[in-house]
């Protein structure tokens, strides 16, 4: 918004008054107490009297130009593509529809006569104005995904002879070249759409892009096949890897800048039939969630985790399949010990967070820097607690083993599909029953689920649902009323319903643009194991993973279909993602 004379500010503060929005005796008080360059409108923000949403509505009314509220609205991204993302940035504006010819376009000044002229000639037709709040235009900004322009222009540009140029020459794929512009669009998209990864794949008369976005993929377009070439090449030209190797894997990385976010992408390049397929992989540096609680751990298996990294020494191991979390869940642990206080040490492939106060080492394989000779060293720099990516082979779990025995906290994750599961693994791994039984505190088994959306409809449960349900969670529900608080308060989960055979009321999100097929984010489901006295002499016995989560659920473990189907009943997720993701889980 543009500065304002004082004598405009006198007259919103005075419609502020008149509508009822602003008392004139706390006016009038702090009229009497600001001095020199103190204006009375930031003031009145400071002490949260009024916010910059009424500023803008009042302004709107003394100039006499419509407002509009964009809090919550959902614009269709078609729409938003007929202003460059760029320019709505720099101007703060945003379009929202055409009428009788006209573009109305939203914008936070509307004072500001260059900047519709700029946008008007910009795109070539007249415009209507519409104020709206700073905040609000920020809001949809940060939805604005683009229209693939950059994309259409290299696909227009990048026939058969530049492609096939392009392969053999590495200078005719320039920073600014439309190939450049394709895949910048490309990934600016995926970092606004919180994509997890980019799959580049040829197909024989095509090119698919797809995006996995709350861990389902999603084809976002269909591209000439004679455009792959050069965009392969672009992307090994960024990675530092071989342009004329295409019979072998590559891997690589580079770093990309998304609204003045860092995104780090971890390259995988692999031949295959008609030609070769990129997966990308995008680590977003600002936007891990780093509290374990909103996350979706709670409950039993909060208290058990919490109890477990606040012991002196021991292991913490989390499990589950690639992508569900893990690292994710480490990271938000050690945020809960992090202290001025205690040495903490992360060997890590990749860093995928950088964290203050925390000493993180990258693995580095080429040079010699693995999970077992990077551990030695770091029990040699005075730690306190340690962090291991990874266990991948047996010396790693040995050396793990080995630093939670001589004093040391370890946390590090493995590849099993359930928290029981991590315990066998390990005596595969040779490590000695007695020694695991004595190191291990808690294991933790997760595995992700999409959220319900916030806009959605509730709906009675079905026969088979109801039965379903009471099937896996009837006893851990409420059986009265009066049980209902002590049972929510006990699982974790507020206001769970008393148990019905009848039927429950479950949610589900309303499908749009921007939430999928009613989803948007994602939560994780939990499990976790306390090893106590009983859980060790089972591991000393050489007890299987069934064996041993069957005593576990005995002792209260809650598994991770339970926690997903107590997540329906509160309307975080739906039964069938649940049965998505945790299908092969008891």
């Amino acid at each position: 918004m543009a500065l304002l004379t004082k004598e405009a500010e006198e007259r919103i503060v005075n419609l502020l008054v008149t509508e009822g929005l602003c008392d004139s005796r706390l006016v009038f008080s702090l009229k009497n107490e600001i001095t020199g360059e103190q204006r009375i409108l930031d003031e009145l923000l400071k002490k949260n009297i009024i916010n910059q949403d009424m500023i803008s509505r009042a302004t709107a009314s003394i100039i006499g130009v419509p407002y509009v509220e964009l809090k919550n609205i959902n614009i269709d991204q078609d729409i938003l593509s007929k202003i460059p993302r760029d320019a709505a940035v720099r101007v703060l504006a945003v379009p929202l529809g055409e009428k009788d010819g006209l573009l109305n376009v939203a914008m936070a000044d509307v004072t500001n006569v260059q900047a519709t002229d700029y946008i008007s000639n910009l795109i070539n037709q007249p415009i209507r104005v519409w104020m709206s709040s700073e905040s609000g235009i920020k809001e949809i900004l940060d939805k604005y995904r683009g229209d693939f322009s950059g994309v259409k222009e290299a696909v227009k540009e990048t026939g058969e002879e530049v492609a096939e140029q392009a392969k053999s020459n590495v200078k005719t794929i320039v920073q600014d070249s439309p190939i450049s512009k394709a895949l910048t669009t490309i990934l600016s998209y995926a970092a606004r759409s919180k994509a997890s990864d980019v799959h580049i794949e040829p197909l024989e008369n095509s090119l698919i892009i797809r995006c996995r976005i709350d861990g389902v993929l999603r084809k976002i377009m269909d591209l000439p096949r004679t455009v792959a070439p050069a965009l392969v090449s672009r992307i090994k030209i960024l990675s530092n890897l071989k342009i004329d190797e295409h019979r072998i894997p590559q891997d690589g990385q580079f770093t990309v800048l998304v609204d003045d976010k860092e995104i780090d992408l971890r390259i995988a390049i692999s031949p295959v039939t008609w030609g070769e397929q990129v997966v990308i992989r995008l680590l977003d540096k600002t936007g891990m969630v780093m509290d374990i609680e909103k996350m979706g751990m709670s409950g039993r298996a909060l208290r058990s985790v919490l109890d477990g990294i606040h012991k002196p020494n021991g292991m913490i191991l989390t499990s589950g399949p690639t992508g569900s979390g893990k690292s994710t869940t480490l990271y938000a642990l050690i945020q809960q010990i992090k202290s001025e206080e205690i040495n903490i040490v992360t060997l890590e492939d990749p860093v995928e967070y950088k964290m203050d106060g925390i000493n993180q080492i990258q693995v580095n394989v080429d040079a010699g820097l693995t999970f077992a000779s990077g551990l030695r060293s770091i029990l040699r720099q005075d730690p306190d607690v340690v962090m291991v990516g990874e266990i991948r082979d047996s010396e790693t779990a040995g050396l793990a083993v080995q630093a939670a025995l001589t004093g040391h906290l370890v946390f590090s994750t493995l590849h099993t599909n359930s928290a029981a599961g991590i315990l066998p693994r390990l005596l595969e791994m040779g490590i000695e029953p007695f020694l695991l039984a004595s190191t291990l505190n808690v294991v933790i088994g997760q595995r992700l689920v999409r959220r319900v959306s916030e806009k959605r409809e509730t709906y009675k449960s079905t026969a088979l649902e109801t039965e379903g349900i009471n099937s896996l969670i009837g006893d851990l529900l409420p059986q009265t009323k009066e049980d209902v608080a002590a049972v929510s308060e006990d699982l974790g989960y507020t206001g769970l319903p008393v148990k019905n055979d009848d039927h429950y009321i479950l949610s589900k999100g309303i499908e749009s643009k921007e939430t999928p097929g009613g989803y948007k984010g994602r939560a994780g489901l939990f499990e976790t194991i306390d090893v106590d006295e009983d859980i060790q002499k089972m591991i000393t016995s050489h007890a299987t993973a069934n064996e041993i989560m069957r005593l576990a659920k005995s002792k209260g473990t809650v598994t991770m279909r339970q926690d997903g189907m107590l997540k329906v009943l509160s309307g975080i997720t739906t039964i069938e993602e649940v049965n998505r993701v945790a299908s092969d889980l008891s």
